[in-house]
């Protein structure tokens, strides 16, 4: 790529971050979209979003930059206390790269660029820069055996040490947060429940006998009650009908109009007889009613050999979760409970056997999927590469030739159409992931990030590197004293695309993940065509299962091209100080936390750095191998082991802490419990705290204001 088309696409996309920051100033002090840019404060304040019938008022469409500085003053304890400490550990991987990059931005710009600029390596014409590759900026255009590569070789040692304390810091820091936090926080019902699953049960016995004996008799001063689970997967589909319905009957009573009641009750509507709608979907609700209440009573005696044991104290039910129960290891098997509210009730509902084979399939469609992405990374390649885009349309010649295309199509569209094809990728991965057998939403979403993480790196990063300049190598790349040679050769050349891609998918994506496009079209088609109320919305989560992944990407990239191409640096420091003004717009305003996992995301960032970190090491032996300066090289060798050292350090001393809490923080926090006057009536509310929520009483307002109100009344 040469320079003028990166101008161009930096230019597009600032264009098009001012009109999504534009837009975004205006919508949000529009009334009527409150549900979409406030959902969360909505919730909070229990307010309903009809639009005002007030004056016009001219400020409503100047746009303005108040969310900005609402933004930048939002403390982190308000973070802590609103969203939990995910929330703050999310908002940490920006400050994390803002602090390595800032100071990885200065030494690349004011010291390695300049260097690899004055080299002659590449025979640069300062006449014609504009059209000069943007190789010229990188270590490629360095003399080979230059005494210059040693400033690169100490860039690299200097910066392997900065990202090291400052990794160091933030685990120390997290740390300290979370055993806060538990401190901090009330009686929670999964600190005291573990999940007991491989329940045996003897002839004669129900699954709740064999529960209630054993812990009865293993644990008779800390066991309180427990609640076996049963197979509901088919009664959940059956409640969310009647949801649908109930939602229907309360839109239908809500229009003022008769007129609007009366359908044909045929296909659209446009056949049949007339009926009255409220009338008959009244009738509708009701015998889905009792269809659910027959299930249910059907459902009561089919028991999953697997129960959610509770007991009077935290430290009763670590014991229980990490010694081993039985005598067969198979059976009795214990792990902890998660938060009620995150509980994937589908888990249960399948067999030990049918699981194992989801396990396979999921990981078959990974692997499916991520050879199946090659097919997209191809194309951008052969955008990317005008000579390769003539061989293959020979009739575009004419048209590639014009200078405002070539760059267009080299400088935006190829990481444009990459970054359409990756966003389908986290809602495919969480599928996955629901298949495999997690417990939890929580552990569902984890494994999701760690999918999505290893496949954004494999199929953007190894995958666009491999099939450029180095795809023809890839024997060679698979024996691993040829790797660093390999990465060498093919990853300075994609330099350029990686800045594209940084500007186009980091930037704009930013811009529009403010804006909140989709959300906002959404909220008005079913305004205007499914008649859906404006108090009638949902809160969203933090997508922590695309989001840190993408920003982990990005940060694997302004490491690896640190020493190679500095010129990356200003465009990813750009892309993070932008994420941590949008996001934390975006946690006060509009994510709500659907679970709190105490911080346990924070060790997907550490070793997704030390990889990355890695990573440029090796590259590094290669790049000084290859630039005649086999000394340097040699010299870098030590660095990968140091930084591996470095992580063994951090995973013995931090990594427990993110695994269970310790015996002492458990025991100071059941000894405060025996002074807390409200512990009985936590206790009580303990011992149903697991009950299957298809299994309860159907007869309740679906309302979300929490009343308990029957599903049916009078209009």
């Amino acid at each position: 790529m040469i320079l003028s088309a990166l101008l161009t696409s930096v230019g597009i996309n600032l264009g098009l971050c001012f009109f999504f920051f534009t837009l975004y100033s205006v919508l949000r002090k529009q009334p009527v979209n409150v549900v979409v840019y406030a959902p969360r404060l909505l919730h909070k304040e229990k307010e309903k979003s009809e639009p005002r019938e007030d004056e016009f008022v001219l400020e409503r469409l100047l746009p303005s930059t108040g969310w900005v500085r609402q933004a930048w003053d939002v403390s982190e304890e308000e973070l802590l206390s609103n969203l939990g400490l995910d929330a703050v550990v999310f908002m940490r991987i920006f400050i994390f790269s803002l602090k390595a990059f800032a100071f990885a931005g200065v030494v690349g710009m004011f010291i390695l660029l300049p260097v690899n600029y004055v080299g002659s390596q590449l025979e640069i014409d300062f006449a014609d820069l504009p059209n000069k590759s943007l190789d010229s900026f990188g270590i490629s255009n360095v003399n080979n055996g230059s005494n210059r590569l040693w400033i690169h070789f100490c860039a690299v040692y200097v910066f392997t040490g900065v990202v090291c304390y400052l990794l160091y810091y933030e685990y120390s820091y997290i740390s300290s947060k979370r055993i806060t936090f538990f401190y901090s926080s009330k009686p929670q019902p999964h600190q005291f429940t573990i999940l007991v699953h491989g329940v045996p049960v003897s002839a004669g016995n129900s699954v709740s006998e064999a529960v209630e004996s054993f812990f009865t008799e293993n644990h008779p001063s800390t066991y309180l009650s427990h609640v076996v689970v049963r197979r509901t997967n088919r009664l959940q589909g059956l409640i969310n009908d009647v949801e649908k319905m109930y939602r229907r009957v309360v839109h239908l009573k809500s229009e003022t109009q008769s007129s609007q009641r009366v359908k044909r009750e045929g296909f659209l509507g446009l056949f049949g007889r007339k009926v009255n709608l409220l009338e008959h979907c009244e009738k509708k609700l009701e015998e889905l009613e009792d269809t659910v209440r027959l299930e249910q009573s059907s459902f009561a005696g089919e028991e999953v050999p697997a129960a959610f044991v509770s007991f009077k104290s935290r430290l009763g039910a670590a014991v229980a979760v990490h010694i081993r129960q039985g005598l067969n290891p198979t059976e009795w098997i214990t792990e902890s409970a998660p938060e009620p509210e995150e509980v994937h009730w589908p888990f249960f509902s399948a067999s030990f056997m049918k699981r194992w084979i989801y396990k396979l399939i999921a990981v078959i469609a990974v692997i499916a999927l991520t050879i199946l992405f090659l097919i997209p990374v191809v194309i951008v390649q052969g955008l990317a590469n005008l000579n390769q885009l003539e061989t293959w349309f020979p009739f575009l010649k004419g048209i590639l030739s014009l200078t405002v295309v070539s760059q267009v199509i080299t400088g935006y569209l190829p990481s444009l159409i990459l970054h359409l094809f990756l966003s389908l990728v986290p809602p495919v991965m969480i599928m996955f992931s629901s298949m495999q057998g997690y417990i939890s939403l929580s552990q569902i979403e984890k494994s999701a990030c760690t999918m999505v993480l290893w496949f954004t790196v494999w199929n953007i990063f190894f995958a666009n590197t491999l099939s450029g300049t180095a795809f023809y190598q890839l024997n060679v790349f698979l024996e691993p004293k040829n790797i660093p040679k390999v990465l060498a050769e093919a990853v300075p050349a994609q330099a350029s695309f990686f800045i594209s891609y940084v500007v186009t998918s980091g930037w704009t994506s930013l811009s529009s993940e403010v804006c909140r496009l989709f959300p906002l079209i959404w909220s008005y088609v079913g305004r205007l065509f499914a008649g859906k109320d404006d108090d009638d919305f949902d809160v969203p989560s933090i997508p922590y299962h695309s989001q840190i992944p993408k920003i982990l990407f990005f940060g694997l990239l302004g490491i690896t091209f640190f020493f190679l191409d500095p010129l990356i640096l200003p465009f990813i420091v750009v892309y993070y100080a932008l994420g941590y003004i949008i996001y934390r717009n975006q946690l006060l305003n509009v994510y709500a936390h659907k679970y709190e996992t105490g911080g346990k995301f924070w060790p997907i960032v550490h070793n997704s750095t030390i990889f990355s970190l890695i990573l440029m090491h090796i590259i590094a032996i290669g790049t000084f191998g290859l630039k005649k300066l086999p000394l340097a090289a040699s010299l870098t060798v030590p660095l990968p082991v140091l930084t591996l050292l470095f992580n063994e350090y951090c995973r013995k001393r931090f990594l427990p802490i993110f695994e269970a809490y310790s015996a002492e923080s458990i025991v100071k926090k059941d000894k405060e419990d025996q002074n807390d006057p409200s512990i009985s009536e936590f206790y009580d509310k303990l011992v149903t705290a697991y009950e299957d929520p298809a299994l309860l009483e159907l007869r309740r307002s679906r309302r979300r204001d929490g009343h308990t109100s029957p599903l049916l009344h009078d209009a």
